[in-house]
């Protein structure tokens, strides 16, 4: 759990991609740097979606896992109920991969720019599926005989 918490705040903040536009500029976008220019720029929606999806959803799972996991115990009907939650909470933040997801093929298939995948969504990544299995984990622990 403290993995993906480690490589969930690195993910947001180090380049998902870096973009060349017309072979002369190049930039390397964060999800943490493309929220706050959305928001810059006016794009409100966008900026509540991502920030919701991206931002808090990992960030409200990743908590409250951590708070099931110091306080398991088998059989324990209160502590499934809140994981049953969790899973849901974390259905809904898989909503962050399809739009990146979307986000690449749109931006690939433009033809305008050369994108490169940068490091961060490989952490981002590797935190959404160490938060599953985590997730998995806690749901055998709890399950009682």
């Amino acid at each position: 759990l403290a993995g993906a918490a480690l490589c969930f705040l690195a993910g947001v903040f180090f380049p998902f991609f870096h973009v060349t536009k017309f072979w002369l500029f190049h930039d390397a976008i964060s999800v943490v740097g493309g929220i706050a220019t959305l928001f810059q720029e006016g794009e409100y929606f966008l900026f509540v979606v991502l920030t919701l999806f991206t931002l808090v959803f990992p960030v409200m799972k990743l908590g409250l896992l951590g708070a099931i996991w110091r306080r398991r115990r088998r059989g324990d009907e209160a502590l499934q109920r809140l994981h049953a939650r969790v899973e849901q909470l974390g259905k809904w933040s898989m909503l962050d991969v399809f739009v990146v997801a979307i986000l690449v093929v749109a931006m690939k298939s433009a033809g305008v720019a050369d994108l490169q995948i940068g490091v961060g969504l490989y952490l981002f990544t590797v935190s959404v599926v160490a938060t599953q299995l985590v997730s998995g984990l806690v749901a055998r622990t709890l399950r009682a005989d």
